[in-house]
């Protein structure tokens, strides 16, 4: 509570020249729904979005906007903001019980929907994978013997928050880390500056860079990404990436400096593509699109041939995730203007500087509904 008023007050705004209305915050994260002259009740499908490291709300204010445009009726965006500029530094479980609270809040102020997507930028889907393993809810399955005539069948299948999961979409978001082999660009690959790298993180980034650069050790428990790859604790990590409809990852192919194209991609490097000769004429800078089935644990193991290639743990970090299915889609702005700004345009954080990245805002809406 701020001068009597609070945070999560909303006044009523309209989004001057694309005929979308808008819920929004006064402190920058918005409601957003349908076109003009149409009910906003009529939206069942909330849609989570989550900026990275050192941002804010208005982020994904672009991508809101193109959501309710595509998606007028369907859908009701929230851009979270509980999690703004140096709270971004407080650790990715901190900020995942943050973002887990405010989404039961949305929730509980909207009683027509019924599904639940995330849309997650950089280190925002490692806040929102946090998130979902506390918002899981498992099958009521003791009900069903009791009395079936009396059980909902919401209560048969498991739910995020109550809510159908739909898609589960992130955006150059490090899943793997960003400890050495490369995965932070801008220390060139050597050697000694990520060693480095790994024992300063802590002064500039606080918390949130023990846990990306895998060097935390909360009472002796192992790093919180290995945790993630399973269900741990209360948490039900996996088990909530599991019930969603479709997990999506955005990357990078080069180009971001912040984070690289195997970490955000899930990948190990003899699993990188060749793209340098696709042409996608609808989208021109989605260079690459590839189904990765769910391996268990033994296939996972079976796919990487390169002998010692890898540091264990980030190996672990990807047959953990390998256990389920993954969309990726490989993006490049190695022709664009803004390029070396790729992990801004990806995300389109500023709808003139980084607008070319629109067309991987429309193929992510294009996809969203199938």
């Amino acid at each position: 509570m701020e001068n009597g008023t609070s945070t999560n007050a909303t006044v009523e705004s309209g989004i001057e020249g694309n005929g979308v209305c808008a819920s929004e915050s006064v402190n920058g994260s918005c409601d957003v729904w349908s076109s003009k002259n149409s009910d906003s009740s009529s939206a069942d499908h909330l849609v989570i979005m989550v900026h990275g490291i050192l941002g804010s709300a208005s982020d994904w204010k672009f991508g809101a906007k193109q959501f309710v445009r595509m998606l007028p009726d369907k859908v009701v965006v929230h851009c979270s903001e509980r999690n703004g500029f140096k709270l971004t530094l407080d650790g990715v479980d901190v900020m995942g019980e943050r973002l887990a609270e405010e989404v039961l809040e949305v929730i509980q102020g909207k009683p027509n929907l019924r599904k639940i997507s995330f849309v997650a930028h950089s280190v925002g889907g490692l806040v929102a994978r946090y998130a979902i393993g506390r918002l899981y809810r498992a099958p009521q399955k003791e009900n069903v013997l009791d009395s079936t005539a009396n059980t909902c069948e919401e209560d048969l299948r498991a739910s995020i928050a109550g809510l159908e999961p739909v898609n589960f979409i992130t955006v150059a978001t490090p899943h793997l880390g960003s400890r050495g082999n490369k995965q932070v660009p801008f220390l060139f690959g050597l050697t000694a500056m990520e060693k480095a790298a790994a024992l300063v993180i802590h002064w500039i980034f606080k918390r949130t860079g023990r846990h990306l650069f895998l060097t935390d050790d909360d009472q002796g428990k192992p790093p919180l990404l290995k945790r993630m790859i399973e269900d741990y604790g209360d948490c039900c990590f996996m088990s909530a990436l599991r019930v969603f409809k479709r997990r999506v990852v955005y990357s990078n192919v080069g180009y971001d400096h912040i984070v690289g194209w195997r970490t955000s991609s899930i990948r190990r490097n003899n699993e990188l593509p060749k793209w340098e000769d696709n042409v996608n004429e609808k989208y021109p800078h989605v260079v690459y699109e590839e189904l990765c089935k769910a391996y268990d644990t033994e296939e996972s193991n079976l796919t990487s041939t390169e002998e010692n290639s890898f540091d264990k743990l980030e190996e672990e970090l990807v047959t953990g995730l390998s256990q389920v299915s993954w969309e990726k889609v490989d993006v490049s702005f190695h022709a664009c203007r803004q390029r070396f700004a790729a992990h801004s345009v990806i995300q389109v954080k500023d709808d003139i500087m980084h607008i070319e990245g629109a067309d991987v805002t429309q193929h992510m809406i294009d996809q969203f509904l199938l």
